[in-house]
């Protein structure tokens, strides 16, 4: 049971961009940033209306105050949302603006570990798959 390496210089095998598995995951994707950005939104407005909503999970070298991270999340979330829509719509930008808004989306849920840290793991990892869809699929059209 020996398995052959591949030849030297030989690339991995790609996905193809048209097939129903990267397709589907794009799908997949708009309907999770629509959901994100929603619950982003929801977040905001707790982190805004309450400013003690959340408790703290030990001491962290980012200290933002409660309010801030809720205007952040609030703005996000209507941002990754609407790129969300734009992707079950194929609109052309919203491939580029969801890869942007997902790598930033993990930027900020790794800052805000501290106050939610399950619900953050679990928005990254959300985040990584989004990425992933919109960056293996591609539209017959050129995005720019």
């Amino acid at each position: 049971m020996s398995q052959q390496s591949p030849p030297v210089g030989a690339m991995p095998p790609v996905p193809d961009p048209h097939s129903g598995w990267v397709t589907g995951g794009v799908v997949f994707a708009g309907v999770l940033m629509l959901c994100t950005g929603v619950l982003a939104v929801f977040q905001g407005i707790a982190g805004i209306a309450e400013d003690d909503w959340y408790a703290r999970v030990g001491d962290y070298v980012y200290r933002v105050n409660l309010t801030g991270w809720g205007w952040i999340h609030l703005v996000l979330g209507v941002l990754v949302a609407a790129t969300g829509a734009g992707v079950l719509k194929g609109a052309p930008w919203a491939r580029i603006t969801g890869i942007l808004l997902a790598s930033l989306s993990m930027v900020t849920q790794f800052l805000f570990l501290p106050y939610a840290p399950v619900w953050s793991v679990i928005v990254i990892a959300l985040d990584v798959f989004v990425i992933w869809a919109l960056a293996a699929h591609h539209p017959a059209e050129p995005v720019l």
